[in-house]
């Protein structure tokens, strides 16, 4: 191939490459799918739940199983619509469709159980960019046999989370998929198989890189546009890694806590400062290494949050609590090998890689972080 032909190919790439980095800063502006918590309440005779949903997202009949924000459905003006209502508007449309929505749910002791609806409480109009959360509580009347209850819902219905317990002694499940919980015995609290437990959040963790945390994607992107050299990638990596696992072990344990507001900001300006310094400083360096580990330890805090909306069960934290942190690694992994075999791969050995590719790349990332630190301390 001629030299020529290579350079239109290289501005090809590294257009492309800068329109998929752009395209991640819908990101910023999308209404976040989040799990719903459903907290299961049992008696001898009786099942309550109390369901933390979006009640928009179903109100409008969006599946919420393959998407990561509310914009990519087609039913998003809809959404976008409901969001606008008041509390009591939106109470009175969940209550109407409460008969249709109903047939999403399963609850099955030794026989299926009918569901009633107790009440529904939506929090004011907000902040229209980010979801608000509504309280739906029902019961069910259950057999008499004593027999344990499983609970959950359709997959469109996106993912649950369901806790039972006081949070000490409390057993926690994330089901997505339609799946069902372990069973719920009506005295004392579930306890679910540490092996499946165990793969369960494995999973959430690698989803929570891949697709969900774009701010993560970007950072670790920043790693890898830094050099095409094994031995800083490696580097940077593990020591991104050994931080982040630790204050993601702290902040689960409740060893520590910082507030969201603080650590979101943060973490953009970690992508900033990463992603500048791949273009004005391509050594790596002693103290790039130590501020990657301490930036890691933000984002330590930034994983930790997830499993404190969703809950650990007490009686499998370490085990969970691994499984969790190798979802988030094999994330990384994969994030760092799609980039190499897009383009690492095939240029990062030419001449130009590194002024056609990794150096604008690096540029839109920029951007792209410093668009967010804007957003997430004055927007």
């Amino acid at each position: 191939m001629k030299l020529t032909s290579f350079g239109t190919l290289s501005r090809s790439v590294a257009f492309n490459l800068l329109l998929l980095l752009g395209f991640m800063t819908r990101a910023v502006e999308a209404h976040e799918v989040r799990p719903a918590i459903a907290d299961v309440t049992l008696t001898p005779d009786r099942l309550e739940m109390a369901i933390q949903l979006s009640a928009e997202a179903m109100l409008a009949g969006i599946d919420l199983s393959g998407i990561v924000d509310t914009n990519e459905a087609p039913e998003a003006p809809t959404y976008d619509a409901l969001r606008k209502l008041s509390a009591d508007a939106l109470e009175a449309k969940w209550t109407e469709a409460w008969p249709e929505l109903r047939k999403g749910f399963t609850l099955v002791a030794s026989a299926p159980l009918k569901l009633e609806l107790v009440s529904v409480i939506a929090q004011p109009v907000g902040d229209l960019e980010l979801p608000r959360d509504t309280g739906v509580v029902v019961r069910a009347e259950l057999p008499v046999d004593g027999s344990p209850v499983q609970v959950g819902w359709v997959s469109e219905y996106g993912p649950l989370v369901v806790r039972q317990g006081d949070g000490k002694t409390g057993y926690s499940g994330y089901l997505s998929g339609g799946e069902l919980s372990t069973p719920l015995p009506r005295q004392g609290v579930a306890h679910e198989d540490a092996l499946a437990g165990f793969y369960r959040y494995v999973v959430l963790g690698f989803e929570h890189i891949v697709p969900k945390g774009l701010d993560h994607i970007l950072f670790v992107l920043g790693l890898f546009f830094f050099s095409m050299q094994l031995r800083p990638i490696l580097l940077q990596i593990t020591a991104f890694t050994l931080a982040h696992t630790v204050t993601l072990a702290a902040a689960s344990a409740g060893i520590i806590s910082v507030p969201a507001n603080i650590v979101e900001p943060l973490i953009a300006a970690s992508i900033v400062y990463i992603a500048v310094e791949n273009i004005f400083q391509p050594n790596l360096t002693w103290s790039r290494t130590l501020i990657i580990f301490g930036f890691g330890l933000l984002h330590g805090l930034g994983f930790a949050s997830v499993l404190g909306q969703i809950g650990v069960d007490p009686n499998r934290f370490f085990i969970d609590l691994i499984g969790f942190n190798l979802g988030v690694e094999i994330g990384q992994i994969t994030v760092i090998m799609a980039a190499f075999m897009a383009v690492g791969l095939w240029f990062g050995h030419l001449s130009w890689y590194r002024s056609r590719i990794a150096v604008p790349a690096s540029a839109v990332i920029a951007l792209i972080g410093a668009f967010w630190v804007v957003e997430r301390t004055v927007l």
